[in-house]
């Protein structure tokens, strides 16, 4: 069973809300993008720049994400998406991209960063 999802005991469960679940809310980035807590639950995080472009993941003091989060990014600009610590000392990217520390995104391709304990992250997609 799914848990995590931002209710309280006494909220009432609309149609509205239900069908919400299968649609993620996309959000465009023309810009480097440092992680939210906003940014879980199905959120599309698309980046769309002509260069190059980051998507920073913070450290767990900084922005304390449930261990399970995913966050789904979309690079649809022409640029090289690098998914990247925002302090490499203290969170672990993970990947099977060229570099492991900071897997990068072509035109059209997406990756989902999974957080697996407090400060580590596995990125799965089509990185580079």
């Amino acid at each position: 069973m799914a848990t995590g999802f931002p209710a309280v005991t006494g909220d009432i469960f609309t149609a509205a809300a239900y069908n919400g679940l299968v649609n993620y809310t996309v959000q465009n980035n023309t810009a480097d993008l440092t992680a939210a807590i906003t940014d879980q639950y199905q959120v599309l995080e698309v980046m769309n720049k002509a260069t190059a472009i980051a998507f920073n993941i913070p450290t767990n003091a900084s922005v304390a994400f449930p261990i399970g989060t995913v966050i789904t990014i979309l690079n649809v600009g022409a640029g090289l998406c690098t998914i990247k610590a925002v302090t490499s000392g203290t969170t672990t990217i993970l990947s099977a991209g060229a570099v492991v520390a900071q897997p990068t995104l072509g035109q059209y391709k997406s990756a989902a960063c999974i957080k697996t304990l407090t400060d580590t992250w596995v990125i799965v997609g089509a990185i580079a």
